[in-house]
């Protein structure tokens, strides 16, 4: 994969040292790779780059070094000039010099910085407003070191690859580890907007922007919808930049239609879009993807994901990811890409970000429904509501009064806890599913505690756009992008996402969250907006996406049995999960919803994958 790394360490001067420790470091960027540019060393700092699908590059001006990863835009008519002459690197280091620790105010787009005075031991490192591009960090006394995997980071010497079992749990709460963790003790992720300066030793960790929302508008919505037209249009433009050999994921969801739609109405050729399907019931949506491909006349080619497609892809997702994801859509996203990469194609276009900036995630309507009881007045709901819904025996069999009581104690959770009332974790007391010494060795309350924060930190009264904002970070930036970005490396393609466009992006929180969501109706402004433009069966589905029937399959596809179970017979030694409740998952799997506790047993079996691939 592409990426920077580095580190400002006062303590490192032998040269056969460094060098060891930049191959070691460089090691976990596997996967296609134009070549590395030289480690660039000044004092006590040292940057590097690993050039693959996305562009990735150094500079040394004086006692300035930096790296960038990813493809940057420059407020500066100066900087963007530089940048086309001799690469975003040197852009970066001479807004160094000009602005000091400013200089991220300079840069936009989808690119992870890094840049210091290693002889003054000055610099920073940041992560784009989105989190497209990744960046780890670990301090440890006298040293800073970061890179582009959170794996980079712990082979410095002086991190060490120690497994985190607050990682793990956190992996088995969210089925990703959620940033600012990672799975090795001691190395953080940052989050998106995020920046680390270091001055002399010191650490401090900001955000250097955040998504600003605006809860009402004076504009109407025919001239919103106007601007947002324009946007659009723009934002796709600058995304798909110069003439590279274009494809684009096509789900016949909403987003991917419509980006679809853009890029095949401005080129010259017809635009390739690839589309996955399955040959199972309740999980094919092709005939969406079949629509817009008609309606906006693409080349359209189509892959049908087997199970044993998930059996081979399994070792390359445990070895392409820095930390355990369990995301089981990797798969199919891999599969998309890879077709698209045997076609020529050089460039994905993904619609990733729609749901997150425009409201179109079906909690966030089933939550306002929650929202909703603290409007009822409180005599009211003391007096009646809650007297009808009081836990006496046998009312919970009495059906309205079952659903009423059900619909009381969600309402009384606060947000954001509440989107996690269903979590997996939550089905059983933990003692029953994790070993004492390892439950005993975690905090159970930080996943919560991080989607509590980013919730808090949204400055908006409206829960709709705290939901959003937190889904940016949460949904977006810890799963979505990261499954995408990194299958689409490992197919040897780049992943570019328009509807993340930072303009579109900035003007997507002007819009009132009552446009976002109309009465219960999701996306209500993007779909208006678009009526005359999407197909009117785009307009009216619901969401689906790639998911994939593991579930359901595993039951019938025999490898892919033997692959799980051998998976979970060697994870129940590890001393983390009960032996006694994966008897009873896999039990519960057999005998009850298959894709549902599919779910959990893809989740351990990618576990164990990611940790037996590393010998940890």
């Amino acid at each position: 994969m592409s990426g920077i790394c580095g580190w400002l360490d006062r303590s490192l001067s032998d040269a056969d040292e460094a060098a060891r420790t930049v191959a070691a470091i460089l090691r976990p960027l596997a996967g296609p790779s134009a070549g590395d540019s030289p480690a660039l060393t000044v004092g006590n700092g040292t940057v590097f780059a690993r050039t693959g699908v996305v562009p990735a590059c150094t500079y040394r001006a004086g006692n300035i070094i930096a790296a960038v990863d990813g493809r940057a835009n420059w407020m500066s008519p100066n900087l963007a000039a530089l940048a086309a002459r001799q690469g975003h690197a040197a852009a970066l280091a001479q807004a160094f010099e000009l602005h000091g620790l400013d200089c991220v105010r300079e840069v936009r787009g989808p690119a992870a910085i890094a840049v210091m005075n290693a002889v003054d031991g000055i610099g920073l490192i940041a992560v784009d407003r989105l989190g497209i591009r990744p960046l780890c960090y670990a301090n440890p006394t006298g040293l800073i070191v970061f890179a582009s995997s959170a794996e980079s980071v712990a082979a410095h010497p002086r991190v060490g690859r120690t497994v985190s079992n607050q990682g793990i749990f956190n992996y088995l709460h969210g089925h990703v580890v959620p940033s600012p963790g990672t799975i090795f003790h001691g190395v953080q992720k940052l989050l998106p907007g995020e920046c680390v300066t270091f001055t002399n030793g010191a650490i401090n960790r900001s955000f250097y922007w955040q998504l600003q929302y605006e809860d009402e508008s004076d504009d109407r919505f025919e001239v919103l919808a106007e601007k947002f037209v324009t946007c659009l249009g723009s934002a796709v433009e600058r995304t798909v930049g110069e003439d590279l050999s274009i494809g684009a994921f096509l789900s016949g969801g909403t987003d991917s239609s419509t980006v679809v739609g853009l890029v095949a109405r401005s080129k010259t050729r017809r635009l390739r879009t690839y589309s996955i399907g399955f040959a199972a019931a309740g999980f094919d949506e092709m005939n969406y993807a079949r629509i817009t491909a008609n309606h906006f006349a693409t080349e359209a080619h189509e892959y049908y994901v087997t199970p044993q497609d998930i059996v081979d892809t399994i070792p390359l997702i445990a070895q392409s990811y820095d930390e355990p994801f369990g995301n089981d859509s990797a798969v199919p996203t891999y599969r998309c890409a890879r077709l698209a990469r045997a076609d020529g194609v050089q460039v994905m276009l993904a619609g990733d970000g729609g749901d997150e900036i425009f409201g179109g995630n079906a909690r966030y309507a089933k939550q306002l429904l929650f929202e909703a009881y603290a409007s009822i007045p409180a005599p009211l709901r003391r007096a009646l509501i809650e007297p009808l819904a009081g836990n006496r025996a046998g009312r919970e069999r009495i059906w309205p009064l079952g659903k009423l009581r059900s619909y009381v104690e969600q309402a009384a959770v606060p947000l954001p806890d509440r989107l996690e009332s269903y979590n997996f974790l939550h089905r059983a007391p933990l003692s029953e599913i994790l070993n004492a010494d390892f439950l005993a060795a975690v905090d159970v309350a930080q996943p919560v505690a991080f989607l509590r924060e980013v919730y808090q930190r949204t400055r908006s009264r409206s829960s709709v756009n705290r939901m959003m904002h937190l889904d940016l970070k949460h949904a977006l930036a810890d799963n979505d992008l990261r499954k995408v970005s990194r299958m689409c490396e490992a197919a040897g393609v780049e992943a570019r996402f328009p509807l993340l466009d930072e303009a579109l992006v900035e003007f997507s929180g002007q819009i009132p969250p009552g446009l976002k969501i109309k009465g219960l109706k999701l996306r209500y402004f993007f779909k208006r907006a678009l009526a005359d433009f999407l197909p009117r069966e785009t307009i009216r589905k619901t969401k689906h996406g790639f998911g994939l029937p593991f579930g359901p399959w595993l039951r019938s596809h025999k490898p892919l049995a033997e692959l799980a179970q051998a998976s979970l017979d060697s994870f129940s030694r590890r001393g983390i999960v009960k032996p006694t409740y994966i008897r009873e998952l896999l039990l519960h799997h057999e005998t009850g919803h298959a894709a549902y506790y599919g779910t959990m047993i893809w989740v351990l079996m990618i576990l164990e994958c990611w940790l037996a691939g590393r010998k940890l």
